[in-house]
């Protein structure tokens, strides 16, 4: 597993934690850098805090591809694993569209259900296409 597949994880297992615990969006993040066992690098705290910074965009372009299925529907893995390949897609310019999205299908396959890697290639797929074809000025 290459490093960043383990920080992608990492804020995964965070953003995942703190829905669990009726948090805030994120609110886990700093009970775990303060804990730091595994350690938290900061790629995955790059990830968490951008998720929850541009939570809002992020869950409006998944519920907008997301066609039949609402947020609150989805497995919460799937939800989470969405939200960081999606932050990936839209704001981190040094991992192309293709290894963020391959890299949350491969984490549904070892983490979600069997539906799940489709599910989730479809829907970052989507958002990529999306992304491709909007305004420059987006």
């Amino acid at each position: 597993m290459s490093a960043r597949t383990k920080y992608r994880k990492r804020a995964l297992d965070i953003l995942f934690e703190s829905e669990l615990q009726g948090l805030s969006l994120g609110g886990s993040l700093a009970g775990r850098r303060q804990l730091n066992d595994p350690p938290v690098n900061e790629y995955t705290v790059q990830l968490v805090e951008g998720v929850v910074a541009e939570q809002e965009r992020i869950d409006a372009l998944l519920a907008e591809h997301a066609r039949g299925w609402t947020l609150d529907r989805m497995p919460g893995v799937d939800r989470n694993l969405l939200r960081v390949a999606a932050y990936e897609i839209l704001y981190v310019d040094d991992v192309p569209d293709a290894v963020a999205v391959n890299e949350a299908v491969e984490l549904a396959r070892d983490l979600s259900t069997d539906e799940s890697p489709g599910f989730v290639n479809g829907l970052l797929s989507a958002i990529v296409q999306s992304k491709a074809t909007a305004a420059p000025s987006e």
